[in-house]
């Protein structure tokens, strides 16, 4: 009898199935292959380039300096501050305090804009670089020209080509006959438009001397008039300096000694002793 035979057919299930089988630790072993591969590029790139990581991390740098800066209250933008006042003058004091006094030699890189206070400056004094005119007063700086080795300019213009290392300001004779908000208004521009052009320039605003007998002013009116000038300095960061208290006597009034009873115009010692505080209150 023949024996029967048995034939197995193989499922179509099994033989759809992939011959390579998935594996976590191939896997793995690939992605540290590659990561290997990635960092030893990037090393062998660093070694050959000096400025790398300073290229490659420039901006990550300055994200991280605003986050601090951000997170610590802020005192690197109060030190920040600081420096760019110093630069600006906006941290001096005024009026300026007393100082180590200069050689005379410092007058002769002074410029003087002044009025009839003190025109005659320049000859009992080192300084003698004056831009000055008895017509010339605090409402009408801005607009008054005076004849000059550059021609017939404004102060402010005859500033702009001369370009000195120091400007004083002495303005204000006109105090009692022009009005106190138009001088102050005036007086504030000029010293804007002075400090806007010459901006590696030192300016000092001078205060006015006290009044005598005789004076079209009061030392009222003088004295407010002097506060005003020492905020116009503030504000556009310039040195003020008291030459009022320089020439004032025991009572308020400027001392006998540095005022002609007969001219009202200031004495000699007057032109002295101012030139004298000039020396001793600088920066």
């Amino acid at each position: 009898m023949a024996k029967k035979k048995s034939i197995t057919r193989i499922s179509d299930k099994r033989r759809g199935r992939p011959k390579i089988k998935f594996s976590l630790w191939g896997l793995i072993a690939i992605f540290l292959l590659s990561f290997a591969t990635c960092f030893i590029l990037y090393m062998v790139a660093a070694n050959f380039n000096e400025n790398f990581f300073s290229d490659e991390f420039e901006n990550v740098i300055v994200e991280d300096k605003t986050n601090a800066d951000t997170d610590s209250e802020s005192s690197v933008c109060i030190t920040d501050t600081e420096e760019t006042s110093t630069q600006s003058g906006s941290s001096v004091t005024n009026p300026i305090a007393q100082s180590q006094p200069k050689d005379a030699s410092y007058l002769s890189s002074c410029c003087l804009v002044t009025d009839n206070t003190l025109i005659d400056m320049g000859k009992y004094t080192a300084l003698t670089d004056i831009i000055g005119s008895g017509e010339l007063g605090a409402a009408n700086c801005n607009t008054y020209t005076m004849d000059s080795s550059y021609g017939t300019k404004t102060a402010y213009e005859i500033l702009q080509t001369k370009k000195p290392e120091k400007v004083y300001i002495m303005l204000g004779d006109d105090i009692g006959t022009s009005s106190v908000d138009d001088m102050i208004s005036n007086y504030n521009e000029f010293v804007k438009n002075v400090r806007g052009y010459l901006i590696d320039t030192d300016i000092y605003i001078m205060q006015l001397p006290p009044s005598g007998d005789g004076s079209t002013a009061d030392n009222g009116a003088i004295n407010e008039f002097n506060t005003k000038l020492l905020t116009i300095a503030n504000t556009n960061n310039v040195y003020c300096i008291d030459t009022n208290t320089a020439l004032k006597g025991v009572d308020g009034n400027i001392s006998k000694e540095f005022i002609n009873s007969e001219t009202g115009a200031l004495t000699e010692k007057a032109y002295k002793t101012i030139a004298d505080y000039v020396l001793c209150h600088t920066v």
